[in-house]
């Protein structure tokens, strides 16, 4: 059962860590390329967040064959983690995960 908290907005976006263009899918929610994100929803597409701090991917988590990605705010701290796509860079993915283990 989906989340009723959950809105999904479809935005393309230019990320602002590495520069990449990103073609929204409603579900999007990080850069593909560096995985990083940006603090703008209190729950999940609402962008009610008045922070607005870029995230840092600061680990994964595996779980039942699907990965995860742990987002730090570098402004104000929250944490919060988003599932990795389909799409996503898996030598970034890969070299978050290594980095944590260390």
């Amino acid at each position: 059962m989906p989340d009723s908290k959950f809105q999904r907005n479809i935005e393309d976006f230019k990320c602002e860590h590495c520069g990449h263009e990103m073609k929204g899918t409603g579900y999007t929610n990080h850069c593909s390329e560096c995985l990083w994100s940006k603090h703008v929803d209190v729950n999940p597409g609402d962008r009610a967040s008045q922070c607005g701090g870029m995230m840092k991917p600061v680990s994964v988590e595996l779980n039942r064959g699907e990965y995860a990605i742990i987002h730090k705010c570098e402004k104000c701290g929250h944490e919060k983690k988003n599932k990795a796509e389909k799409g996503d860079n898996f030598s970034t993915l890969l070299h978050i995960a290594e980095s944590k283990s260390l």
